[in-house]
């Protein structure tokens, strides 16, 4: 039987953490949509054509130990907005998201686009402020020295592109719940969003 969690939000909302603690919790599998989009731009950035690049799309592709950088990041948010690249992706995350035993997607346009039929929707955002704070903290953690205010700025930027593209813009489904986690701790999140799932599922 499958049973389908849709969480989007902008980055660094801590949409990735939950949707990990929440897959684990219910037995569910996990995927990180972002990483599909994260695996073309790092293709681009080495030369590839973006919609080619999305088509040939292997899964071991989202293995890559560099999909993390701000500097595929950056590329990520770009090939996003082709509505060819969204189209050729679109197959695999449906497919995943109904198979048996239950699966949890988080991305940006999960609930409104992919899997507008997700049994729960969550909506996972924080202030600008706060996420640069945490993205910050996480490139410096793993050595790429930037500045907040440049983190900031890049974070804004990623979410004009992300609210302001034609195609699947960054919404909350009308059926989402959303999640502040602006002042959350980690596991506080964790725990609003595991609650929220367990009432959309019912007993088991």
């Amino acid at each position: 039987m499958s049973f389908t969690v849709a969480i989007d939000g902008p980055a660094a909302a801590g949409k990735g953490t939950i949707s990990k603690a929440v897959a684990a919790h219910f037995g569910f599998a996990h995927l990180d949509t972002g990483l599909l989009y994260r695996a073309v731009g790092a293709r681009v950035r080495d030369g590839a054509e973006p919609i080619a690049a999305a088509k040939a799309l292997r899964a071991e592709d989202l293995e890559a130990g560099d999909l993390r950088t701000q500097a595929v990041a950056d590329q990520a948010s770009r090939v996003a907005v082709i509505p060819e690249v969204r189209a050729a992706l679109v197959d695999f995350q449906r497919s995943f998201a109904r198979r048996a035993g239950g699966a949890v997607l988080d991305g940006r346009d999960i609930g409104t686009v992919i899997c507008p039929e997700a049994e729960a929707k969550l909506f996972v955002t924080a202030s600008a402020e706060c996420r640069a704070e945490r993205r910050h903290r996480e490139l410096t953690e793993r050595g790429e020295i930037q500045s907040y205010d440049d983190v900031l700025a890049a974070v804004r930027d990623r979410d004009q592109r992300d609210r302001d593209r034609a195609t699947a813009p960054l919404l909350p489904a009308s059926d989402a719940v959303q999640l502040d986690t602006s002042d959350l701790s980690i596991d506080e999140a964790v725990a609003r969003a595991i609650e929220i799932v367990a009432r959309r599922r019912g007993p088991e």
